[in-house]
């Protein structure tokens, strides 16, 4: 039994003009290092022996966007991000079931009820970079909140396209669909900004080059 509601969703931008200047503007605002360095202790796991660098995945009990409000993170991006969203009648306006993405990385379109194992959420800086550039000096709050912020770090897409991203940042790494880099790293600036974070050099010269073709 399924449980359909008419909350507003919406899909992460294709527009293929994305500003130019926006990018330029953001650029100008991060700060850059040279290279990404390599800070030991990063630990994704949260087993009893491991280190849990950014939380429980998915953890409702954090400060960030969308916490505390009795849905776990991965379903509070599904909601907002799908259309035609449909919940689980035990669950309703929270188990999301079924739903429609158009997937910002590669432009499929996927059904989440017959797809749902291969649509992931995304964290635009990855984790393990973040850790680098400087989360692994933030408390564990702080971590917590970047990894389940559904306001600026978090994206569903396609499983294939997270999964060749790993944790590469735009220097190495820009969506497939080329209608969406100009956003993506759009996107992948404001967050850098919004947790104060750098990016590499390499990284800047990617995304101004991206910014020239808007």
């Amino acid at each position: 039994m399924l449980f359909r509601s008419s909350w507003p969703t919406a899909l992460p931008s294709l527009d293929p003009s994305a500003d130019a200047a926006r990018i330029t503007d953001l650029l100008a605002q991060v700060p850059v290092v040279a290279t990404r360095p390599q800070v030991p202790g990063y630990d994704r796991d949260c087993g009893p022996s491991d280190a849990c660098s950014f939380g429980e995945s998915w953890s409702d009990d954090t400060d960030a966007p969308d916490g505390h409000n009795g849905c776990d993170t991965r379903n509070d991006v599904l909601r907002e991000q799908l259309t035609d969203v449909a919940y689980s009648r035990s669950s309703p306006g929270c188990d999301v079931v079924a739903g429609r993405l158009v997937d910002p990385y590669e432009g499929k379109v996927m059904e989440y009820a017959t797809q749902g194992a291969q649509i992931h959420v995304d964290h635009l800086i990855p984790l393990a970079a973040a850790w680098d550039l400087g989360a692994a000096g933030w408390s564990q709050a702080e971590r917590d909140r970047f990894a389940n912020d559904t306001g600026v770090e978090l994206v569903a897409v396609y499983s294939g396209a997270n999964l060749s991203k790993g944790d590469s940042t735009p220097a190495s790494w820009l969506p497939p669909l080329k209608a969406y880099r100009c956003t993506y790293v759009t996107r992948y600036l404001e967050a850098a900004l919004a947790y104060d974070l750098p990016i590499t050099a390499a990284d800047a010269n990617v995304i101004g080059a991206v910014a020239r073709r808007c």
